[in-house]
């Protein structure tokens, strides 16, 4: 059958008889595919569509030009400035762990990472490359999800737009920023995004590799970090607002029930450490809110903007962009006004679902550029190029220095190194402060670490466990010098009898010999009264 119905064999046949077919009609008849439509022709029923195709020099374009560009950006100040803050240093110290410390601690916290860690033991045990060798499978993942963008957009609204929104998606700063994290983010970020490109070739073309390519990544990133799930939710509205095909339908909840089982083990298990692991968390702020409702609805003005001008595929675009973008961190977040689960970069990949319009409404804006004059469009363009780069450069500067994270567990260490001495006690306030010196053993192992009662090892757990309060207050007044690490001015004191007790033994037996303030913490030196100058 042809697009319009007509049986194939009637093409070049007339109401009189036979005839010689023209060269318009032949092709056509050479091009049907096997069901008998014309390749790229929307299908009734199909939640995308896809634009004419580009020459063949260009097909590659939208997939290597972003990975590209979001490789270079991962690359440039890898380091940080020689800086690690404290998630990046769990990481670290985790990874360097045996096999078999790395079970025992999986089963008591931080499930969730589980496969992350054993990927990053993996990375280290090929090649121990400090900062570089902690960050670079994110460079890599990073460049494999902006691929997987252009690849996305390429399909649904055609190549310059592809390339273009996977270009967007590589130079937005907080995409930079995860790039650079030695965390499972940007490896969630790549698996997300290519599950939906996969979602997108299933529902255009039911045959059962794509829907297995689709459940199996989406698997994978779910294990990577169990919010990569919420993918689903965004993609069962994508097809809800697409009126597909009952086969479809079917299909869909196949694999998302597929992931869903294969996800149950970790689910279980990291349900039980849910309290220890997100116990820290608050409800979302008025900031937060506020960010997320101008990205929905710069997103939704982007969208409206693409359909109203009949940019190609902005209807296919529109129903797979929002609900990436809105569904997955509304949830969460709604879902943390009761109980406090939403951190921005837990559901990262929705970053997608901007940077998706955003490509589409800048290859609009390029393809209108036919009603400026020459001048006009340098002028144009410059203004366009100066303005991004005067927006991005600042924030891509500041995401590469340690003050863009909280703390800089690296320049702890140099302090503590410079200013304490052979067997000084050591004390952090509060306890899950050791994290400060966890990755450098050889600062931390020459000090006598007071308020430790089993090192993280022996407790199976991130930070080790402490003493109670009166044990604690022995060993400090044992001490004739201290080396105190603690959280900045201002910042809340944990309640708890240990951290108590703690300062108040400082302030009743000690004095202050020296503070010395860097990111996100503070070093201060105490001896016996009379003593700070031996």
């Amino acid at each position: 059958m042809t697009s319009a119905g007509i049986p194939a064999r009637a093409v070049c046949v007339s109401r009189t008889g036979s005839r010689t077919p023209t060269p318009a009609e032949e092709a056509i008849t050479q091009h049907l595919d096997a069901t008998g439509t014309i390749p790229g022709a929307r299908r009734p029923g199909r939640p995308t569509s896809r634009p004419p195709r580009a020459g063949r020099w260009r097909r590659p374009l939208p997939v290597a030009v972003p990975a590209l560009a979001a490789l270079a950006l991962g690359l440039w100040g890898i380091e940080r400035q020689d800086s690690m803050w404290r998630d990046e240093s769990v990481t670290y110290q985790v990874a360097h762990r045996s096999p078999g410390e790395l079970w025992d601690l999986l089963g008591h916290i931080d499930a969730v990472h589980g496969l992350y860690y054993l990927l990053m033991h993996a990375v280290f045990a090929v090649w121990d490359g400090g900062l570089t060798a902690l960050r670079l499978p994110s460079v890599l993942a990073t460049a494999l999800a902006a691929a997987g963008v252009g690849a996305i957009g390429a399909r649904l609204a055609g190549s310059r737009a592809g390339t273009l929104a996977g270009l967007v998606f590589a130079v937005l700063p907080i995409i930079q920023q995860y790039a650079q994290e030695g965390r499972s983010y940007a490896l969630v970020t790549a698996g997300v995004t290519w599950a939906t490109y996969f979602f997108l070739r299933a529902t255009a073309d039911s045959r059962v590799r794509w829907w297995t390519a689709y459940a199996l990544t989406l698997h994978l990133a779910s294990w990577l970090h169990e919010f990569a799930a919420l993918a689903l939710l965004a993609h069962g509205l994508t097809l809800w607002l697409s009126r597909p095909a009952p086969g479809d339908v079917r299909r869909w909840a196949i694999a998302a029930a597929g992931v869903g089982v294969g996800l149950l083990p970790l689910a279980v298990v990291s349900a039980g450490q849910a309290e220890a692991q997100l116990g820290w968390l608050g409800r979302p702020s008025a900031s937060a809110w506020l960010l997320f409702a101008g990205l929905s609805a710069g997103a939704v003005l982007l969208c409206r903007l693409l359909v109203r001008t009949g940019a190609p595929g902005a209807v296919a675009l529109t129903r797979l962009s929002l609900p990436l973008l809105i569904a997955p961190a509304g949830l969460l977040m709604t879902i943390s006004l009761v109980k406090p689960w939403y951190v921005d970069r837990y559901v990262l990949y929705g970053v997608t679902g901007l940077a998706l319009p955003a490509g589409a409404a800048l290859s609009r804006a390029i393809g209108q550029r036919h009603r400026l004059g020459p001048v006009a469009r340098v002028v144009t363009a410059s203004l366009a190029a100066g303005t991004a780069v005067a927006v991005l450069l600042p924030w891509s500067l500041l995401v590469r220095s340690p003050e863009s994270r909280k703390d800089d567990v690296v320049a702890v260490a140099r302090v503590v190194d410079r200013q304490s001495r052979p067997g000084d006690g050591v004390l952090f306030m509060p306890a899950r402060r050791r994290e400060w010196l966890l990755s450098f053993p050889e600062v931390h192992g020459r000090l006598d670490d007071l308020a430790l009662a089993e090192s993280p090892t022996a407790s199976r757990t991130l930070h080790g466990t402490e003493r109670d309060a009166a044990a604690i207050r022995r060993r400090l007044l044992a001490a004739d010098r201290i080396v105190a690490l603690t959280d900045p001015p201002g910042q809340p004191l944990d309640p708890f009898p240990q951290e108590e007790i703690k300062r108040r033994t400082l302030r009743t037996h000690f004095e202050e010999c020296g503070r010395t303030r860097v990111q996100g913490a503070q070093i201060i030196v105490y001896a016996r009264p009379g003593r700070c100058s031996s």
